[in-house]
This record gives C-alpha cells, sequence and structure tokens, in this order.
C-alpha cells in the first residue's frame, strides 16, 4: 500500500510529541477505567480499545481539523503516533503497569497464619526486590490516614532494581523482532491482520483519481466516508449502548451476546459469544487459519468432555495461568516448542546473513531498511540475555534454571508474537507459562525454595502475557515500511512510548492506591493477581515435586503432532489445517471467541465463493467497521462513566 511518500517521513517532531501525549492520555484512560470507573479493560489485548479508540478521535476530529487548515499529518507521521500508542498500551496494566507493584507487596499484606507465608516465602525474598515498612505496605491497599503523604521513597530502591531488567526484557525484544523482521515480512509475507485497520484510517486519496478542476480534496480521509464501514460501526455501537444504558437505566433492556450450553453431562460447555473485534480481524486471515483455530478447539473440547466422564485426569498444581486442564497445557507447550523452533529453523538462511553482519560486516548483506542494525541487535540480544540471567541469580534463582525459564519465556513471547501476527487473534495467551513449565518439568524440589520465590516474582512479567511489547513492536515495524527512510528513530519511539507507558502508569497506580486502598480498586490486579504466585510457589514448597513424568509425555505428544501438522501444511497443497490452530486450539479464550471466528471464516468462504475477490475486497470496510465501533463504544462509555460516577459498567471485555 503506497501511503504518499512524496515528502513525507513520519519521523517529526511533532508526530513524537502527539505521539507521547497521546501515550499518557492512553496510561491515564486504562487506569482510570478499571480502577475508579471499574468499566471496560482497554488495555489488555494485542488490539487495545485505548489506542484504538485515542487514536479514531485523533484521525477522525483533530487531523481532519488540521488537514482543513492545511497542516495536517501525514499517514506517517499517524502511524508513528499509533505504534507508540500500541507499544504504550502494552504495559499500561496488565503487560506490566497494574501487576508490578501489587505483586512486589502481596507477600506481606496477604501474608496470614493459615497461609504461612512468613515462614515460608519471606525469608527467600531478597529485600532490594520489594518495599520495606509494614504501614506502607499496609496503606497501600486500604489507603493513607487523611493528611498523610504517599512514601514515595519506599518504592523507589525496589523500582530501581527492577526497572532495568524490566527495560533489558523490552530491548531484548525488540532486537529480536529487528532480526526476524525480513523473514517475517518480506520473505514469508505473513499478513499481520492488526495493521490493517490502521492502515486504512491513514490512507489517502489515490493519485491517479484527479479531482475536477477548482477542487480541493476532501479533509475528511476516504475511510471515514465509507458508507459500509460506518454500517459495521454501528452495530456494535449501538449494542454496546443499549448494554451501557441498561447499566445506568435497568428499565432499558440489555443484548446478550453470549450463551453457554453444557455437554458431556454437565462437565464442560461451549460458548456462543459474538465478539465483534474478534470477527472483523478474523474475516482478515487465511481461511485455513481461520478454520484451524475454531476446528481444533472443538476437537480439544470433545477430548476433554471425553476425558472428564471417563476419569482421565491430572492432579498436578500449574497454577492458574494458560490452559485449566495440565494435560492440555502440556501438548500446547510441546507443540508450542515444535512450533517456534520449526520457525527458526525454516528462517536459518536469514539468520546466518544476519549473525555474518553482525560478527563479520558482510558488505553484501544491507541492514539499512532495518529499525536497528543487525550488528546492534545481537549485540543488544547478547548483552540482555546475559544481564537478565545475571539478575534472576541474584533475585535466588539458580544458574541453569534461570537460563531454562528465561528461554521459556522467550520462546512463548515469539511464539504467541507470531501466531498473532499470522492469526490476527487480539486475546491470546500461551498454554502455560515458562515458570510452571520449568517446575513441571524438572521438579520443583531441584528448584529450590529460594528458586521457586525467586519464580513466583517472575510471574509479573510473564505470566498473564495477554499483552507485551514484542507483538506491537512486530507490528509497529510491518507499518514501518510507510514511515519514511529513517527507520532507525522507530526505535526512539518505541523506547519513548515504554518508558511513558512505564513510569506514567506507577506514579498514577501508586498515587490511586495511597489514595483510595488499592484493595478498593481493580479486584484481579489487587487481590487475585497478587495472590496467584505465592499461592502456587507455597504449594510447591510445602509439597516438593519430582519431574512430572506424564508432563513429559504429553509434552512429547504435542510436539510430534505439532511436527505431523506441520509436515503435512509443507508437503500437501491440498491439506487443510493450520498449525496454529493446534497450538493454541484447547485455550481458554479460543473457546470464548470460537463461535466468532467460525462466524467470520463462514462469511469469507461464501463471499470468496460467490461473489469472488473483488466482493470481498469492497466488504473488508465493513468488518473494519465492527472492530472499530466495538472499541469506541468502550472507550466513549468509560468517559461518560467517569462524569456520571458509574461505577462496574463493561462495556468491553473480549
Amino acid at each position: 500500500m503506497d501511503l504518499d511518500r512524496e515528502n513525507k517521513s513520519g519521523f517529526t517532531l511533532r508526530a513524537f510529541i502527539t505521539g507521547a501525549l497521546l501515550c499518557f492520555l492512553v496510561v491515564v484512560m486504562c487506569q482510570y477505567s478499571i480502577n475508579i470507573v471499574h468499566g471496560s479493560y482497554l488495555a489488555i489485548d494485542h488490539m487495545p480499545a485505548a489506542g484504538i479508540f485515542i487514536f479514531f478521535v485523533f484521525t477522525l476530529l483533530v487531523n481532519t481539523i488540521l488537514r482543513k487548515m492545511g497542516i495536517g499529518f501525514n499517514p506517517s507521521e499517524q502511524l508513528l503516533i499509533y505504534t507508540m500508542l500500541i507499544v504504550c498500551s502494552s504495559v499500561v496494566t496488565m503487560g506490566l503497569g497494574s501487576q508490578i507493584l501489587p505483586m512486589l507487596a502481596a507477600p506481606f499484606y496477604y501474608a496470614t497464619p493459615e497461609n504461612r507465608w512468613a515462614e515460608i516465602i519471606q525469608p527467600h525474598i531478597k529485600p532490594w526486590l520489594v518495599p520495606q515498612g509494614a504501614e506502607n505496605i499496609r496503606c497501600f491497599f486500604e489507603g493513607l490516614p487523611k493528611g498523610a503523604s504517599i512514601p514515595w521513597g519506599a518504592w523507589i530502591k525496589p523500582l530501581s532494581a527492577w526497572l532495568p531488567f524490566i527495560l533489558a526484557l523490552y530491548i531484548v525484544m525488540i532486537c529480536i523482532i529487528v532480526i526476524l523482521r525480513k523473514q517475517w515480512v518480506e520473505r514469508e509475507r505473513l499478513i499481520f491482520p492488526l495493521t490493517r485497520l490502521p492502515m486504512e484510517i491513514v490512507k489517502e486519496e489515490e493519485k491517479s483519481k484527479p479531482l475536477p478542476t477548482g477542487r480541493q480534496a476532501p479533509a475528511l480521509a476516504p475511510f471515514y466516508r465509507n458508507k459500509l464501514m460506518w454500517l459495521g460501526f454501528g452495530i456494535p455501537f449501538i449494542i454496546g449502548s443499549i448494554n451501557a444504558l441498561h447499566h445506568h437505566f435497568h428499565f432499558i433492556p440489555s443484548i446478550n451476546l453470549v450463551q453457554f450450553i453444557p455437554i458431556f453431562r454437565q462437565t464442560t460447555g461451549i460458548y456462543f459469544r459474538l465478539s465483534f473485534p474478534v470477527m472483523g480481524l478474523a474475516y482478515l486471515i487465511n481461511l485455513d487459519v481461520a478454520l484451524s483455530l475454531w476446528f481444533f478447539n472443538l476437537l480439544s473440547t470433545v477430548v476433554r468432555g471425553i476425558f472428564n466422564i471417563t476419569g482421565i485426569s491430572s492432579a498436578e498444581n500449574v497454577g492458574i495461568y494458560g490452559t485449566p486442564d495440565p494435560i492440555f497445557g502440556h501438548l500446547g507447550m510441546g507443540a508450542f516448542l515444535v512450533f517456534v523452533l520449526f520457525g527458526l529453523w525454516m528462517a536459518r538462511a536469514h539468520l546466518r546473513d544476519v549473525f555474518r553482519k553482525a560478527f563479520k560486516g558482510d558488505k553484501k548483506i544491507d541492514d539499512s531498511s532495518e529499525m536497528l542494525s543487525y550488528r546492534t541487535a545481537v549485540i543488544g540480544l547478547i548483552l540482555g540475555g546475559i544481564f537478565m540471567t545475571g539478575w534472576l541469580v541474584l533475585t535466588g534463582i539458580p544458574f541453569w534454571i534461570s537460563l531454562l525459564f528465561l528461554f521459556g519465556a522467550l520462546l512463548l513471547f515469539l511464539g504467541l508474537t507470531r501466531i498473532v501476527a499470522e492469526g490476527g487473534v487480539p486475546t491470546l495467551t500461551a498454554p502455560t507459562i515458562s515458570s510452571s513449565a520449568v517446575v513441571s518439568g524438572i521438579g520443583s524440589s531441584n528448584v529450590g525454595a529460594s528458586g521457586l520465590v525467586g519464580l513466583g516474582f517472575t510471574y509479573v512479567y510473564s505470566s498473564d502475557v495477554r499483552t507485551f511489547p514484542m507483538s506491537p513492536a512486530a507490528h509497529g515495524l510491518k507499518m514501518a515500511e510507510e514511515m519514511g527512510k529513517r527507520k532507525r528513530l522507530l526505535f526512539l519511539g518505541m523506547l519513548l512510548a515504554l518508558i511513558i507507558g512505564i513510569f506514567a502508569s506507577l506514579w498514577l497506580v501508586l498515587r490511586l492506591s495511597y489514595t483510595y486502598g488499592g484493595a478498593n480498586l481493580n479486584s484481579w490486579y489487587f487481590v487475585g493477581g497478587p495472590k496467584a504466585p505465592f499461592l502456587y510457589t507455597a504449594d510447591k514448597i510445602l509439597h516438593p515435586t519430582g519431574p512430572n513424568g506424564l508432563g513429559w509425555l504429553c509434552k512429547g505428544i504435542g510436539a510430534a503432532v505439532m511436527f505431523g501438522l506441520m509436515f503435512m501444511r509443507n508437503r500437501f497443497l491440498w491439506w487443510p489445517l493450520h498449525p496454529i490452530g493446534f497450538t493454541v486450539g484447547s485455550l481458554t479464550w479460543i473457546s470464548q471467541l470460537w463461535f466468532s471466528i467460525f462466524l467470520a471464516w463462514l462469511l469469507k468462504s461464501l463471499i470468496l465463493r460467490y461473489g469472488g475477490p473483488k466482493l470481498y475486497k469492497n466488504t473488508v470496510p465493513f468488518f473494519l467497521g465492527l472492530i472499530l465501533g466495538q472499541y469506541t463504544c468502550a472507550g466513549i462509555w468509560v468517559v461518560i462513566d467517569y462524569f456520571t460516577k458509574m461505577e462496574g459498567n463493561m462495556v468491553f471485555w473480549i
């Protein structure tokens, strides 16, 4: 897509400043939504609702006015702003900002004589990792007495220790994506469905269509003049607004978009949920990918039901994250391992070029179009990995276990990013998490109490991985082709967005917690989420386990099935099932969203069969409107509810 490159670098000072200001607005909006309004979750997906909403308002209203004045932002500048918004959104709430502070304080505040955390967990916590002072921690959850001031000093030391590690992790993520960008974008040509909406929003008039004499180009972008888009926009916007009004005025009937049907003697069930954003995005992906996502989910539901009524189960405690059934979690982890390693094997020629350029400076290999030079990216990956491993060892995790954990975490981050780039599902996690996989694989008795506690603190950034910076960075690099030649300035934009997202969210969470009491804010981020790692850790300390043989067997089966699917996919053109479906098909989120993916797959199949590619292309704006309408509805009602003092009005979840 050519977005008018004549003058038009996106890396202008005004674009960086605007992106920075809008990133701060994202932080404020997301934190107030979940903690004060108790409304929609706006930054927990790979396509964040808050980022889309703010970008929509900026492009529809602000930039249209500026275009009328002749000083509008060009498409490249708008894409830089959008990239900064999605990168910032990845760390604002679930990614980091809402998790880190409560988790650092939880092992002290939630310690009771019954759970024995004071004797089981606290002795193994390094003092520099956590805030000090029982009163400081109590007030964080319960609020300050009237007239007291926020104890900023209690948090400076632990955050000063944590933030270098967090920044190193995020920079390593970006370096990995820089290394793989050419392979994914130019060689494999992944479609990156999540970039389609912003690319269409910023698209300008085609130069091949001259305007009549004396007539100026409309200030409103072509995307916003498409009636079919507004039709799609209106459906989720109206339905969401009706449900929001029902929360304000109960005499207004609500519209239910989800139905649960129990099956297999009510031991499991099937969700029929209509998610408009997922429908819109699933319409953009390849038919075989969409087919595989809903097919493997239904297959896993049937298998799980058979297991339930026949008594086949695993009693292993793997924590609350990932697939709820440990058997399916291990199957998925084996599949993930093969999926990522096979992808790296397919990229081996490109990776050889990268490392040859990095270490030998081979002039035949051109990396001038990359955001970072290959040498910078490779050195950043190596030094970042060394630093993170050493940091994890200092927290009490043995050296070789730190290596295993870090390898597993990066493998899961990379696999999820690849799946989102190809599968387009915005709400996605991994089948398990790295810390649980390590403990299960080698046994908690071999990790030790200090190692288990150290792994518990990794939940801050590697547990509820519905959002993390690697994915938006990959999508930003996909869109970078339209931002101008000086792509290396994009790294500064991403880094600026991360710094604003991290520091602004930490500052705001501390203010809200000490003002209102964290326990009165979002119940997941201040109660359920912070308890989870230490409940799991305490159980593993009290009940030591060895390596889980069943888990290794299931991983082997998952790896073998994935290898078979990839073999069939690459050998036979007629094979209809994509390996992505098996990798994430059993996830809870796919169970919630399979029906929306199925509907999009069915509609796209029928349209392509009876209307052809032209009709499909003409209907795409309608499905993009479904995405934009839902996210806009969520954003508008957060603003309305804040000013009307309404709480608990969740217009959008997934």
